[in-house]
């Protein structure tokens, strides 16, 4: 079955992901987003250009949506400094309003036959207090401050009133080829690569105690959003979605080296939501050394230099609490992907070289885009 989804906050990591996904199934596909989606440029698919915090405009644009059966929402707001924010009243306050602000006018103009929702770990009460191992969606919620649990209910209860299915998904952290969000790593780690490189520097892991945690490749979340869509037992339900396996970035930095075309050196604690700003003239050189796109720092960056000192556990050197998902129960009811959380790193990391985001490393010069087999590659060819 297809019909016609509208794929909230489609400038991001998962937006992106999930409107490529529906598209190759045959779906019609409304991206919404304020600016146009750089990775969907020449698909086909529809962009809408909308301020989610603007109710009149998300009334006045459900009235031209009457024909969406399907929504992913996939939208956030976050504050400077991403991880101070996250308990924040405003930014709790700012993402309810948000989904209120599109669901409302559009359940009452349009046939809604099924929502995705996107959490996280988060639901877990990481990383405020160490989670139960593994973390389990039918273990009671914990109670902390989070939007989440603000949308969630929302959610459930416009549900129930306007007679549609919904899920909830809890990704692990999410690895793609989007720039300039929130929370994605290839890129940041690629330009701190670049930058130690032309220091004459080592590529040395930043980060500090040793941590193993789970991934999920974006495709996969693209995938299981589409899943979601056409499988009855879905709704009503809460997944956690991993790749399906373990990982530790210390274990990764040499492969991710070997990728990226630099040396690896002893462990050096280094914060990189300081480091990599401190160093914009750096990059300046590599973007000009490279013949890179033109893009500033700041707009590779988003917020996620901050992510990476979370992820990479800046600054920790007692033992850090698992974090651990089970996903025994997506796969229980029928979704099986799975994907080799080291393979998806280098997989972005060669993308973002692809598309001179970051510096040729064990890449041919004469690289293109389609050699990678990226999930956008077919539908370019069929827009074409």
């Amino acid at each position: 079955m297809t019909g016609k989804v509208l794929i909230a906050g489609a400038s991001g990591l998962v937006g992106t992901a999930a409107a490529i996904e529906f598209a190759q199934a045959g779906w019609q596909v409304v991206a919404l987003s304020r600016r146009v989606p750089e990775l969907l440029d020449g698909l086909p698919i529809q962009h809408l250009a909308l301020d989610l915090t603007d109710a009149e405009a998300c009334r006045a644009a459900a009235s031209h949506l009457s024909d969406v059966t399907h929504v992913v929402y996939t939208a956030v707001y976050e504050l400077p400094g991403l991880m101070a924010g996250w308990a924040d009243p405003h930014q709790i306050e700012t993402n309810g309003r948000m989904l209120r602000n599109l669901l409302e006018p559009l359940s009452a103009s349009a046939r809604l036959q099924h929502v995705s929702l996107l959490q996280g770990t988060k639901a877990y009460g990481a990383p405020y207090r160490e989670m139960r191992v593994p973390a389990r969606e039918s273990q009671p919620r914990v109670d902390h401050p989070t939007f989440y649990w603000v949308q969630e209910d929302y959610l459930k209860d416009l549900a129930e009133r306007s007679g549609f299915g919904m899920t909830v998904f809890r990704p692990q952290l999410i690895v793609g080829p989007n720039h300039g969000v929130v929370m994605n790593l290839p890129p940041v780690i690629g330009i701190y690569a670049a930058i130690r490189k032309e220091l004459g520097l080592p590529f040395s892991f930043p980060g500090g105690t040793q941590w193993v945690w789970e991934a999920a490749d974006v495709r996969l979340v693209g995938a299981a959003l589409l899943w979601a869509s056409n499988e009855p037992r879905a709704h009503g339900e809460t997944y956690n979605l991993t790749n399906g396996e373990v990982f530790s970035f210390r274990d990764m930095w040499p492969t991710l080296a070997a990728t990226l075309g630099v040396e690896t050196g002893p462990d050096e604690s280094i914060s990189l939501a300081e480091y990599l700003p401190r160093h914009a003239a750096v990059w300046q050189q590599v973007v000009e050394k490279h013949d890179l796109r033109p893009i500033p720092l700041a707009e590779l960056l988003g917020e996620s230099h901050h992510y990476a000192d979370m992820s990479f556990l800046y600054g920790v050197t007692e033992s850090a609490p698992a974090i651990f998902s089970s996903s025994v129960k997506v796969r229980q009811h029928g979704f099986t992907m799975v994907w080799n959380t080291e393979e998806s790193f280098c997989f972005w990391l060669r993308d973002l070289m692809a598309r001179r985001i970051l510096p040729l490393g064990d890449i041919a010069p004469d690289m293109r885009l389609e050699n990678f087999h990226d999930p956008r590659a077919r539908l370019l060819a069929s827009a074409r």
